[in-house]
């Protein structure tokens, strides 16, 4: 018997009950007893991608397992609020630390207490949350961007991503959002997210040149830094050199090689934007190559030699298909996460530069 999953979760041509349950269990199957979420069983995880899953599993009702998730990231958390690149079985594997990574797990928090409705759970995690955004806090660089790695020697670098800054002014707005409902102001996040968001706009060359990937393409949109015809202007900009009909959204724009996670976020970009209908055609595109038979999905497709590549399927594309369905669904608490308008602005801050 297929168990009952959100209506949210269904999508013609994407998934019905029985698809969307098999996929819900393919992130649940992957989920280590003291609740960390890995790539896949016996691979490592990292905090973005982990969280990513959780979330996932909030859009399904399965608020257990996300509140597990969660309460593992509390526990692996360093001193100083960050946390290490990758863990493998619970062992830490890459102690570089990445700022987005660190900072992701406020979105999936909001997210999950939008979801759940546990005063208390938010209540007892946000001294976590609020030591990692002070840790990202600490890292802005004075134009603006957040530096995107801090070394094993506890240096960091003076270079931002796009991409990675896009995902932390994300985090940000979503971290004030649980500082203005416990109460709790916060003025250098809502600075901090003011600066990062006038930078994603309006100054490309403070970040790191990745126009290549098209994470750095869309991900101003989704990380809410670009709506309106800025959104929509960048977002036509560069279609036709990553989108491929039928198959998916490319990883590298030179590459002929489409990726689930990828093709899903845009979606989920897409569909802030108002956009739905290319973000379900994009959806329904990747379900022809990417997903198997047990409702997990393929990291990627290299269509030139009709090849998976590499043959691996990951909670966190699962993750990431199982979001936008959601947003698409009108699922309360993705719509407000991911649409933007429910969130935080930040200080409006501009510069001479």
């Amino acid at each position: 018997m297929t168990p009952a999953v959100p209506e949210v979760l269904l999508l013609d041509g994407v998934l019905d009950a029985e698809q969307a349950a098999d996929t819900v269990r393919s992130i649940l199957a992957e989920q280590r007893p003291d609740g960390a979420i890995p790539w896949f069983a016996g691979h490592h995880l990292d905090p973005w991608d982990h969280t990513e899953a959780a979330m996932a599993l909030d859009t399904a009702g399965e608020h257990a397992a996300a509140e597990a998730a969660y309460r593992w990231l509390a526990a692996q958390q360093n001193p100083d609020g960050s946390w290490y690149a990758a863990y493998t079985d619970g062992v830490v594997t890459d102690r570089a630390k990445e700022s987005n990574f660190c900072a992701y797990i406020a979105v999936g928090v909001w997210h999950h207490h939008l979801s759940a409705g546990d005063d208390a759970f938010l209540e007892w995690i946000w001294p976590v949350v609020r030591r990692a955004l002070d840790f990202i806090v600490g890292l802005r660089l004075p134009d603006g961007p957040i530096a995107w790695r801090v070394d094993e020697d506890g240096a960091a670098t003076g270079e931002a991503l796009l991409t990675g800054s896009s995902s932390i002014l994300h985090a940000l707005r979503c971290g004030l959002a649980i500082a203005d409902y416990l109460e709790e102001p916060q003025p250098d996040w809502e600075l901090a997210a003011g600066r990062l968001r006038h930078a994603i706009a309006h100054h490309p060359e403070r970040f790191l040149d990745k126009g290549r990937y098209s994470m750095d393409w869309y991900y101003p949109v989704l990380g809410t830094g670009l709506r309106g015809d800025a959104a929509l202007a960048r977002i036509e900009r560069d279609w036709d050199r990553f989108v491929v009909p039928g198959l998916g959204v490319r990883c590298v724009s030179d590459r002929p090689w489409v990726t689930g996670g990828e093709s899903a976020e845009l979606a989920l970009a897409l569909w802030a934007i108002g956009q739905s209908d290319r973000a379900v055609d994009i959806l329904r595109w990747i379900q022809k190559h990417l997903r198997h038979q047990d409702g997990s999905y393929w990291t990627g497709y290299v269509f030139e030699d009709d090849a998976i590549w590499p043959e691996e399927r990951t909670t966190w594309t699962a993750g990431a298909l199982l979001l936008a369905v959601a947003a698409l669904g009108g699922d309360p608490a993705t719509v407000a996460v991911f649409g933007g308008e429910q969130l935080p602005a930040g200080l409006v801050v501009q510069d001479c530069c």
